[in-house]
């Protein structure tokens, strides 16, 4: 049994600890803030319960997959003590519950949603699209728990090499379906940002994205996003994991980790840490800055005094007009004249977790650690624009009884430079499957990597998934 420290209570670090502890060893997870979930937390505004972080769950076969191996651990365990253990799921307790549509978009007065429906103008495209590429939905979801050097990794690897063919990024594959309307094709390239850059900079998997989304559908835990950490999080005490929050971790070693309360010794690390945060806890020094750094956002969680109107999206995604101009502003770390906006609407209904209806407007922004109020002329903007296209009547902060707001300055506190949300840009084939940094090197051997700045994109699946992927190497070294 080896002593592991984990360090990072994000996503990809619950994972990891989760794993590692139903392995039979002594885990603890060190987390610097005073909740666990990294971007994905929970807040209160207007005595209403807001979930933060990411808001829709994609390729429920990767948690399908996490519960297939912690059920394996369990039955070795099993096998040694003669005690049979509870499933893995009845442990979670997490109920996904599938929505109607990946979303509705806007785009240059177009509206559609995914999948697109029978008489809108792009439904035979569409339809020609989802034929080819929602099909792949098991093959990504390979990609996304399995190592690409895996053997059982390459038939996956062969039949998305076979439809891209020399097509490497997602704006070269997009472009040369010369079929397809303009309009769809930038709704389809607008997921890119899912990984903090535009599809320039992303290979060509991302653009089968929405598609397998559309097909194999798109869902939400039943209490909202949030209950997907406290499933981690009761995963984790039930394989005897030590949870320690408000510990930030001041220096990483071989044979120890400390904080300002401590040591801890390790026969292994894990870091679930922005990757140029680790370096600077490696090297006891402050970080240097990524050249380029991925997007932020700016998220504004509001309580509504009344209700939306009838027919608003549940889910509405609200494209510039011109979409290259954002991706370029991304780039240079300015704010855009117009931006990616997303709108989810939770109205107030028996069952759901508050008595008033929610908004959260997520608009996509540059890594600046810039602090921002609903004033500020950028978010105004957006926030009119957004509910103009959206068609509300009146300015939609009329509607706000209470507000919360998210900005790069927040996510810059505990994550990466600037709040950049999957860190450091990476070129287009050292990102997704073909990831950057490793999970492990040679000069630190008893170091591992997970997280979203390791594997980006994907949201929830690739952190998941990463860590499943890193934290199974681990499992082997350690034996």
């Amino acid at each position: 049994m080896s002593r592991v420290v984990v360090v990072g209570g994000g996503i990809g670090g619950l994972t990891s600890a989760v794993l590692l502890g139903h392995a039979g060893h002594r885990v603890t997870l060190l987390e610097a803030a005073d909740h666990l979930g990294g971007k994905s937390r929970r807040l209160e505004a207007g005595g209403q319960r807001l979930d933060t972080g990411p808001s829709l769950f994609t390729f429920p076969g990767v948690w399908e997959e996490l519960l297939r191996r912690l059920d394996r651990l369990r039955d070795a365990g099993s096998a040694r003590t003669g005690a049979r253990a509870p499933r893995a799921e009845e442990t979670a307790g997490l109920v996904l519950e599938r929505l109607p549509e990946v979303g509705t978009y806007y785009y240059r007065g177009a509206r559609c949603t995914l999948p697109v429906p029978p008489g809108h103008p792009w439904h035979e495209a569409w339809a020609r699209f989802e034929a080819e590429h929602g099909v792949l939905g098991p093959d990504i979801t390979r990609l996304l728990t399995t190592d690409v050097l895996d053997r059982a990794a390459h038939p996956a690897l062969g039949r998305l090499g076979k439809l891209y063919g020399r097509r490497l990024t997602t704006r070269d594959y997009l472009d040369s379906l010369t079929w397809m309307p303009e309009g769809l094709r930038q709704v389809i390239a607008i997921h890119t940002l899912n990984a903090g850059v535009g599809p320039a900079r992303t290979p060509a998997l991302y653009a089968s994205m929405p598609a397998v989304m559309a097909r194999d559908g798109v869902w939400i835990p039943r209490g909202g996003v949030y209950e997907l950490v406290e499933a981690l999080r009761r995963l984790a005490v039930d394989a005897g994991v030590e949870l320690r929050t408000g510990e930030p971790v001041t220096s990483v070693a071989r044979r120890n980790v400390r904080t300002d309360r401590g040591e801890y010794p390790a026969d292994a690390v894990v870091s679930g840490v922005d990757a140029h945060r680790l370096d600077g806890l490696l090297a006891g020094r402050a970080p240097r800055a990524p050249r380029r750094l991925s997007c932020s956002a700016i998220a504004v969680y509001a309580v509504l005094d009344s209700e939306l109107p009838e027919g608003t999206p549940r889910h509405g995604v609200v494209l510039p007009d011109r979409p290259a101009d954002l991706y370029a502003d991304l780039e240079a770390g300015s704010e855009p004249e117009q931006t990616m906006a997303f709108a989810n609407h939770y109205p107030a209904r028996a069952g759901r977790p508050h008595s008033a209806a929610t908004l959260a407007l997520l608009l996509t922004a540059p890594a600046n650690g810039k602090s921002y109020t609903l004033e500020d002329p950028f978010v105004a903007r957006e926030l009119e624009r957004t509910g103009r296209v959206l068609g509300l009547p009146g300015p939609i902060t009329d509607r706000f009884r209470s507000t919360e707001i998210l900005d790069p300055a927040y996510f810059a506190a505990h994550g990466s430079e600037g709040g950049a949300l999957y860190g450091a840009v990476r070129p287009a084939w050292r990102s997704g499957p073909f990831h950057a940094p490793a999970h492990s090197t040679p000069l630190r051997p008893w170091l591992w990597r997970v997280g979203a700045s390791v594997h980006p994109g994907g949201g929830l699946p690739a952190v998941l998934g990463g860590a499943m992927i890193s934290t199974g190497k681990l499992l082997k070294r350690l034996g």
